[in-house]
């Protein structure tokens, strides 16, 4: 596949650290990014086109989002599908408040994603739609981070390769973290003399913003995945439970999957249908 020039912070698809190989996900069918700055332009919309994206997922809240932020891929067949995928909620507050170390933001990621079950039913219905995809938020890391997570496990990447394709954000931190403070007109949170990061905020007298928040720690995906497995049996069941369809965890998996044949609906070994029905999704005990 020939390289791919798309004017976006935080663009890649998310098959080259999950599954260098080949074996389990489909090259060129799930992007990952942080969202325009300052808006899409003609070459963002040339190169997702060319990267044969059809559907953005968009994470972010109504909030975040601007007007003319995708304005330029109207009329290029590209559809926006918006899913906010938000901090609300005493018990999401609540690990927000307390988030300290890295297992601690794994932590908030399984609470967020449990209690905004139909932003997920949203996304993954979107996800699976034919053509590629990309997911944003607002750096590419946290919502996104989290939903990419979700959908390579439902493909059986191992943990250790989703969290290779996570941690890749690292990279792109200072730029992205630039970007969001250039945006709101705020001292940028990892600026330092000589580079590097730190907690702060990105405004005089603003809230200490946790050190976790301003990085893409391997810890913290392998901890959301793990409360996902133990809590819910999986990525399969979780989503299932938030209310997406058999149908569609299938039609993703044919889309975008390589080697899913026996994989059950956590993107493991299989072991048979449950209900169709949707559960209720329980947030996850510290």
């Amino acid at each position: 596949m020939p390289a791919l020039s798309v004017d976006l912070l935080n663009f890649r698809d998310a098959a080259l650290a999950a599954d260098p190989g080949g074996t389990r996900v489909r090259r060129g069918a799930l992007y990952r990014s942080a969202q325009p700055f300052p808006a899409a332009g003609p070459r963002t919309a040339d190169g997702l086109r060319a990267a044969g994206v059809r559907t953005v997922i968009d994470l972010r809240g109504a909030g975040e989002r601007r007007p003319g932020d995708w304005q330029a891929l109207r009329g290029t067949g590209i559809e926006i599908v918006e899913a906010p995928l938000e901090a609300a909620g005493e018990a999401v507050r609540g690990e927000l408040a307390a988030l300290r170390t890295d297992a601690d933001l794994g932590r908030f990621y399984a609470s967020l994603a449990a209690a905004a079950p139909d932003a997920l039913a949203a996304a993954v219905g979107a996800a699976a739609r034919p053509g590629a995809v990309l997911v944003h938020c607002a750096a590419g890391k946290d919502r996104t981070g989290l939903l990419t997570a979700l959908l390579l496990e439902l493909l059986g990447a191992p943990d250790e390769s989703i969290a290779d394709d996570y941690v890749r954000t690292a990279d792109e931190l200072p730029s992205v973290l630039a970007a969001l403070a250039d945006r709101v007109g705020a001292v940028p949170l990892n600026r330092l003399p000589g580079g590097g990061t730190r907690e702060g905020a990105g405004t005089p007298g603003g809230p200490v913003i946790p050190a976790p928040l301003l990085a893409a720690p391997r810890a913290a995906i392998l901890t959301f995945l793990r409360l996902t497995r133990e809590h819910h049996g999986g990525a399969g069941p979780f989503l299932r439970g938030c209310g997406v369809p058999d149908a569609v965890i299938e039609e993703f998996r044919e889309k975008a999957g390589c080697a899913t044949t026996g994989l059950d609906e956590a993107g493991r070994e299989k072991a048979g249908r449950a209900s169709a029905g949707r559960a209720p999704v329980a947030l996850p005990g510290r």
